[in-house]
């Protein structure tokens, strides 16, 4: 009996599973990389969250923190997921820093309307990458990681839309 082609390096990594090891290889890159989004722009909103100021300091303290939240509790399941089609996943913050495709913000001072306005534009990004991704989960028939990223996006798209309205209504002085 012939020995089943190794999608990863140690036998003790190759979860079984139907799927085509080429496409468990590409959708546990992709879902590598969102993972280094995902905790790329954790951070970045966790960080506006403590550093928002102003006269809608609560609202955007409370906004940040249920989008940091929302963003945390994917985070866990887009790695577990990888690893249950029998690929690998992120490893470090260093393999993270490598990957992510949010940009840092270091600044010492943000405006909270630049703040709501970058997450604005993150979330928009990442929703469209999550799309990229879910063409390929699609095309590969994994039915399970496609189902996850329609929630994800749907959350995402939620999150820019907070956001857009929080950052048009500044913008309009609330008219």
């Amino acid at each position: 009996m012939a020995k089943a082609k190794l999608r990863v390096g140690s036998d003790r990594l190759n979860t079984p599973t139907d799927l085509d090891p080429n496409d468990v290889a590409k959708i546990s890159e992709g879902l590598t990389v969102l993972l280094s989004d995902l905790f790329a722009l954790y951070i970045k909103t966790k960080n506006f969250h403590w550093h928002v100021s102003g006269p809608n300091f609560r609202d955007y303290h409370l906004l940040l923190d249920e989008q940091s939240q929302q963003i945390f509790a994917i985070i866990d399941a887009v790695g577990e997921r990888a690893r249950k089609i029998g690929g690998t996943t992120l490893r470090s913050i260093g393999q993270a820093s490598q990957l992510k495709r949010v940009p840092d913000n270091n600044a010492e001072y943000v405006s909270p309307l630049e703040m709501l306005k970058e997450l604005r534009d993150d979330n928009k990004a990442l929703t469209a990458n999550m799309r990229e991704l879910h063409s390929v989960t699609d095309e590969a028939n994994d039915v399970s990681t496609t189902s996850l990223l329609e929630e994800w996006i749907d959350q995402s798209e939620e999150r820019t839309w907070f956001l857009y309205e929080s950052t048009r209504e500044a913008t309009e002085g609330g008219h």
